[in-house]
């Protein structure tokens, strides 16, 4: 018999079991990878550079980046934060970097420094890697002195079966442990993915695949979508504005990324799939202008620059590319000058740089980042130590739980953090036990 056994050799897993066997070495751990080899998300991780953590050390402003887990997350992240991570990695020899947005990567510019300092660590601590034994079942034991008293848990691989006083589950998005934990009592919240790219057909942004800029970008109440209507009219009313984001945009031959995009992926990824992922974005690529100050500006340029042509006069701080796009978009001819461009030319250019409308079709999986929203519901979890309200003895860390996260290390930290209080849980239970063996036994 184990004393801990962990379903899922992610990042979760082995954090949580390398820090159970710090604090007691003498428990006998091990780890049940499905596949044949472990920590493959650390691997595709940034790239392949493994994106730990992000530099946001105040818990009150780190939740702020998980749409969901934000509330539960407070108090674990008050007990375990940022700093804490960073002091693990540099304490074991791998000290970490912070880049201009704040994600932090090992110095080494490499996951598999990660990858072999939790392998290190495993073999150090006697910590068990059972690859290739994909979870089948998992049962309570139930005592047969006391009824409904769990002892241990039962758990069945495609290898063998095995027994263990706790069972710790941290094997992330798992569509075949969520049923049976489901089966066992547990609430599963469904699974949609989390963070992803817009697919957009549109010619405003055909041809410039690889532009980055910054851009405000505003999902839109469903409405008939009139591909003919590429920009608001001026007498109707503005669309409803569910959800919206401000930051770097990205063109790729697909439609839109970046920054911007994947936060509202991740803030609307349940609305997003109510949605079937067909709906409308507004996108200002101007935002640091009032919507209403652009036609102004416009008209002052109109005079300035009246003898230049419209389309090789970039008249506001937005790509070259992207202007000449948005121009031609205008009904604006490439050799209209300035002096001969009209009010309502200048309006639908307004509009198209303030308040243009993009039909998104679909969805792309963004790069390697396999993020879904979905899992144990968290009102069933004790966050003081990540035990199941519904399953004594039985634990969660990781994605597991319907927590998710923006893209840029937030994932990551939620695996350091809920593998840490799962850890402590299970230890102090433990303690607690032995401390009331000794006292009956004396």
């Amino acid at each position: 018999m184990f004393d801990v056994l962990i379903i899922g050799g992610g990042a979760a897993g082995f954090y949580a079991a390398i820090h159970i066997a710090e604090a007691k070495p003498k428990l006998k751990i091990a780890i049940l990878e499905r596949g044949k080899e472990v920590l493959s998300k650390v691997k595709v991780s940034g790239g392949g550079r493994c994106n730990v953590t992000h530099a946001e050390f105040d818990p009150a402003e780190l939740v702020k980046n998980y749409p969901r887990g934000e509330k539960e997350l407070l108090g674990p992240f008050h007990t375990y934060c940022t700093g804490d991570t960073v002091a693990f990695f540099e304490e074991r020899g791998v000290p970490l970097k912070i880049e201009e947005d704040g994600r932090m990567f090992p110095t080494s510019n490499s996951s598999g420094t990660i990858i072999d300092l939790f392998l290190k660590q495993a073999e150090q601590l006697g910590i068990k890697i059972l690859k290739h034994s994909s979870v089948i079942d998992f049962e309570p034991i139930v005592s047969e002195k006391k009824a409904k008293v769990i002892e241990g848990w039962k758990v069945t691989s495609i290898k063998s079966d095995y027994t263990s006083k706790k069972l710790l589950i941290a094997s992330g998005s798992s569509s075949k442990i969520w049923k049976i934990l489901e089966r066992l009592g547990h609430t599963i919240e469904p699974a949609v993915p989390s963070l992803f790219t817009f697919n957009i057909g549109d010619e405003r942004i055909a041809g410039i695949q690889g532009l980055s800029t910054h851009a405000k970008v505003q999902i839109l109440a469903k409405k008939i979508f009139n591909p003919k209507i590429t920009i608001k009219l001026r007498s109707e009313v503005a669309a409803e504005s569910l959800l919206e984001s401000e930051g770097p945009i990205l063109v790729t031959h697909w439609g839109l990324s970046g920054p911007a995009i994947l936060k509202l992926s991740a803030w609307g990824a349940k609305l997003l799939g109510d949605f079937k992922y067909k709906f409308t974005i507004r996108v200002n690529w101007v935002p640091q202008f009032h919507e209403g100050a652009v036609l102004p500006y416009l008209m002052e340029i109109k005079d300035v620059e009246a003898k230049k042509t419209v389309l090789r006069t970039k008249a506001l701080d937005i790509p070259r590319r992207l202007w000449t796009n948005l121009v031609r978009a205008s009904d604006i001819d490439s050799d209209l000058k300035w002096a001969d461009v009209t009010k309502v030319q200048l309006q639908n250019l307004s509009e198209q740089l303030t308040q243009g409308e993009f039909r998104v079709d679909g969805k792309s999986t963004f790069k390697e980042e396999f993020v879904t929203a979905g899992g144990v519901d968290l009102k069933e979890i004790n966050f003081k130590t990540m035990q199941s309200k519904v399953l004594p003895g039985l634990y969660f860390a990781g994605e597991v739980i319907n927590v998710d996260a923006i893209t840029g290390g937030f994932n990551f930290q939620n695996a350091w953090t809920t593998g840490f209080i799962a850890a402590k849980g299970i230890v102090q239970e433990n303690s607690f036990k032995f401390l009331l063996f000794l006292v009956s036994s004396s």
